[in-house]
Order: structure tokens, then sequence, then C-alpha cells
């Protein structure tokens, strides 16, 4: 489990292009600090898992479905990535409960600039607009940000100097990918409620 809280801002350093999947290599000093084989990395949200590391480098093996849901699969040597270790139990919960398992990915509209702020407004995939609400929580590319406010099919975040500073949000320009996880508490109250919901519009039947 993660919290949003991005540690470094780490690099590609190569892609290896498998049979349905990819193997990356990537450069990060502060997440690799006592790493060992089969930890979690959060990589721009996706959780990783580290099988090999030497130095500051490690590698994590990327298959299909996260390639295909994520925007890991646009990645290649030089780009710029978002890393964050789990939370310790009992560490402190700086952002929100992050599960690392991107449910999509949605595209940067526009940026409005302020003195002391940024204003980015982001493209929601149909699938995910029940899940995003104003003043909720959202992950975009593994960091925790709140919603300012949310459309029908976007939704727009402010980012202060040190997230524009620190993370792949102060980089990313209208047209760029960005993953995106919603609050998982939403899906699952959802999925709770269905079955009462069906019996509901049945009885009303």
């Amino acid at each position: 489990m993660f919290t949003g809280i991005v540690e470094e801002l780490g690099e590609v350093v190569a892609v290896e292009e498998l049979p349905d999947a990819a193997r990356f290599r990537l450069r990060g000093p502060v997440v690799t600090e006592g790493a060992r084989h089969g930890d979690s990395v959060a990589v721009n949200g996706v959780c990783l898992t580290v099988v090999d590391h030497e130095g500051p480098e490690f590698t994590a093996d990327v298959m299909a479905e996260t390639l295909n849901r994520s925007g890991l699969g646009g990645l290649g040597p030089g780009d710029r990535v978002n890393l964050e270790r789990p939370t310790a139990v009992g560490g402190r919960l700086g952002g929100h409960l992050v599960q690392g398992h991107v449910d999509g990915t949605g595209e940067i509209m526009e940026r409005k600039t302020s003195e002391n702020w940024e204003v980015v407004k982001v493209a929601l995939p149909a699938g995910l607009t029940r899940y995003v609400v104003e003043k909720g929580s959202i992950t975009v590319d593994g960091v925790s940000l709140t919603v300012v406010d949310a459309g029908p099919d976007f939704f727009t975040v402010s980012l202060i100097p040190t997230t524009l500073a620190l993370t792949t949000l102060g980089l990313k320009q209208p047209g760029d990918t960005v993953n995106l996880e919603v609050d998982v508490v939403a899906k699952y109250v959802e999925r709770m409620l269905a079955p009462h919901a069906d019996r509901a519009r049945g009885a009303r039947e």
C-alpha cells in the first residue's frame, strides 16, 4: 500500500521488449536504498516488483495487462518517473490509501499557471467518472491529489510548487498521458451496494 507521496523523481535507464511484457531498468537512489528482491516500488503510480537491483538501479518486469492499462508502455530511456516505496505499518499516511493498481489513463487537456500554483485539467475515461467527486482524492501518475472540479468527462487539480518541482507533473504538457487510480473505497462501496440497488429496481418494476 502506498500513500501517493512521491519520494523521488527517478529515470528510465532501459526498456527490454519481451513477448507480451517488458523489462524496465530504472534509476532511483532513494528507493533502492536497502532494497531487496521482491520489494514493491510504485512507478508513476504502478506497483512493480523489484526483480534485481544494483547500486542506484533496479529492474522490474511489466506484464501485458499493466502495459495496456497504464502509460508505462509509452516510456523510454531518459524519461522521468515518480517513485515511491510502500508505506510502513504505523507510518504516516500523508496522502490517501493508494494500491498502485492503475484504473486507466487520462490526457492532460490544459494547464493554467498562477503565481503560486497551477491548475491542471485532465480528461477522464467514461468508466471512471462516477468515482471522482469534488474534493475527493485521486492519484495522478502516483501523486495523491485533491479533486478541485469534477466534470462529466474531466477533472481538475491544483499543483503547489513542491509538486511541480519534485514530480513528473511539473513536466507534463497538454496531450501527455497520465496514469489514474481512483479512490478504492468508492469502488468497494459501489460493489457492496449493487445488490441492494438491483433489488430496489426490481421492486419498482
